[in-house]
């Protein structure tokens, strides 16, 4: 793979030199997410492969182009996951993964994608190949650069190698389904968020509140006792489908807004269907209504909303940054990235 990444640092060099966009690809299962593409394709998938996996220390490290199924599957073998869910919609690769930073439906028991990075290679703006963190978290000190990649949507830099933290898959799982308004599910949802009880999961849609235990046999009995409700039998299905953006819920064409707000923050007062998730911190909004709108609405309930998914829009897929933050951004990105050439716009047109 030397060969592989000597090539990369000349094709970024010469990109540098002569000011040319470069749109860094993995598997191209998250083109939709953020802004527009732009650029020559620098394409990722060749350089794959887990480069070390250690089960006992649960750590492993792989290429960034290795799809994100020979991972799941290999850590499967050991009885172990990604505890934050990412998801693939399509064939995904790690590196693209980590770019995106997009957790799933266990994100708000087990942490985000960025608590589970390790440590990251990367070829920067300038084809300089660094790495930053280690294998364990002890070797995290100062900035961690390493995390800071995660959700950059390769705007600083070509991802190479990822180090992560796993975790053991849970001893059993179930899922329940109760009856309940939007505004009843995100009250009791808060409210068993603060007692001892396994759910790593929960979904609001429609009228029902569908939810999974985690954990022993036992202590998931005695959850399910106090919680109540039906319990499906294709649960892993069902969770599967949502991570996926296959529920019922997520079809058709209209705008698809994500909305991160307190948890306790009431049903959203905007037109439209809407799904909750994290217990009550993560919202989706089915809406074709005015952006800036969506936007108030989510910073007044202490939050920001994301246009995750539209057909034609001239409106900025992410939250507008203040200008101190929108003023760091572009620090960063002239530090990592001076000609400007990796994934230009894709998080703003500034950067």
């Amino acid at each position: 793979m030397n060969d592989v990444v000597a090539e990369w640092t000349e094709r970024i060099r010469e990109a540098a030199d002569q000011r040319t966009p470069l749109r860094i690809r993995g598997g191209g299962s998250k083109d939709f997410y953020g802004g527009a593409l732009r650029g020559e394709t620098f394409e990722t998938s060749a350089y794959r492969g887990i480069v070390d996996y250690d089960s006992t220390e649960l750590v492993l490290s792989a290429r960034s182009g290795t799809p994100l199924t020979e991972i799941e599957d290999a850590l499967a073998g050991k009885s172990q996951m990604l505890a934050f869910e990412p998801p693939h919609f399509g064939p995904a690769t790690l590196g693209g993964c980590i770019a995106a930073g997009l957790s799933g439906p266990r994100r708000a028991a087990a942490g985000s994608v960025r608590d589970f990075v390790l440590g990251v290679r990367i070829l920067d703006g300038r084809g300089a190949d660094l790495a930053f963190g280690g294998r364990v978290i002890k070797n995290v000190a100062g900035y961690d650069v390493s995390r800071l990649m995660t959700g950059a949507l390769g705007t600083l830099g070509v991802i190479l190698d990822i180090s992560l933290k796993v975790l053991p898959a849970p001893a059993a799982e179930r899922t329940l389904r109760l009856e309940m308004s939007k505004d009843d599910a995100i009250r009791a949802l808060n409210q068993w968020a603060a007692q001892p009880l396994p759910i790593s999961a929960t979904c609001h849609a429609g009228n029902s509140l569908t939810l999974r235990l985690s954990g022993t046999d036992a202590g998931i009995t005695a959850a399910a006792a106090r919680i109540g409700g039906q319990r499906i039998d294709d649960g892993a299905g069902f969770w599967n489908r949502l991570r996926e953006q296959q529920h019922d819920f997520f079809q058709g064409d209209d705008p698809l807004w994500r909305l991160a707000v307190k948890s306790t923050a009431p049903a959203l007062p905007l037109p439209g269907q809407q799904l909750i998730e994290w217990n009550g911190a993560l919202r989706w909004i089915k809406t074709a209504t005015d952006a800036a709108l969506v936007r108030d609405v989510a910073r007044k309930a202490g939050g920001h909303a994301t246009l995750f998914r539209a057909h034609e829009s001239a409106v900025t897929a992410f939250h507008p940054l203040p200008d101190a933050l929108l003023q760091l951004h572009r620090r960063l990105k002239q530090t990592f990235d001076p000609a400007g050439i990796l994934n230009p716009g894709r998080l703003y047109a500034e950067l």
